[in-house]
């Protein structure tokens, strides 16, 4: 069985882990999960001892704390909507981001030949990124994956909700603010910009006195519905999807 307790880390392998704890912002216990997380099977002295194991475990862990965030602070999102948030947050290609937001990539250690000019492939980063999370739920539990977590998942929240998933924005604004002050939210068209064949719309939407961050659309509609997209985000505290989004400049 692999045990942590009886491997001893060498002077470079603690130094490296030392820098690649600054950057994370968290100081591990058990030094030998970290370095366990950024070891290719390439240069490991067996697949066991390579990331490959807590990248497993690090992929469930992530998926469960990414939905219990969304369930927590999307209470009237149906089913689907959280589906598809979800997807979005936990995939490879966000994954590798996150792993690349980090600079990950200084401190994996791989073997010779792997990527391209020595760059490292982004499924590699996605595989170290979770593989991290699963070192730190090791290590000290999952109330410090999860504060680890947050800022990321709130960024990449934002993200998906700006990609344009069919959430039902006004919908839940609605819902909201009836419930909360027992009055609908209100839409106010601040402008609009371009010739008739490319106008531009923009929008805030009130909910009792508290106007929030307009947003543009390319109809009153869609405007209206970025709008309750960005005062969902704000009441939820997380970043604005459509904040100081601008018109594109009509094509002469």
């Amino acid at each position: 069985m692999n045990d942590y307790r009886e491997f001893k880390l060498g002077p470079d392998d603690l130094a490296a882990v030392k820098r690649c704890e600054q950057q994370l912002g968290y100081e591990f216990v058990e030094k030998r999960y970290l370095f366990e997380a950024i070891t290719h099977a390439s240069v490991a002295n067996t697949r066991l001892c390579s990331y490959e194991r807590l990248e497993f475990l690090g992929d469930s862990i992530l998926g469960f704390i990414v939905c219990e965030y969304l369930f927590k602070n999307f209470p009237d999102w149906l089913e689907g909507d959280l589906t598809k948030v979800k997807s979005n947050v936990v995939s490879r290609q966000s994954c590798a981001e996150l792993g690349e937001s980090l600079n990950i990539e200084k401190f994996l250690v791989v073997g010779k030949g792997i990527g391209v000019k020595g760059k490292v492939p982004k499924s590699l980063l996605a595989n170290a990124f979770e593989s991290i999370v699963a070192a730190i739920y090791l290590d000290s539990g999952i109330d410090n994956v999860k504060k680890f977590l947050t800022p990321f998942i709130k960024q990449q929240v934002s993200c998906a909700i700006a990609g344009g998933l069919d959430v039902n924005y006004k919908s839940e604004l609605q819902q909201y603010s009836q419930k909360r002050f027992g009055l609908p939210p209100k839409y106010r068209l601040l402008g609009n910009q371009g010739p008739d064949h490319d106008k531009w719309f923009q929008v805030s939407a009130q909910v009792d006195k508290k106007a929030f961050g307009p947003a543009w659309g390319k109809n009153k509609k869609e405007a209206e519905q970025r709008a309750a997209a960005n005062a969902l985000a704000t009441i939820k505290g997380i970043a604005e999807p459509f904040n100081g989004e601008q018109p594109l400049p009509a094509s002469e």
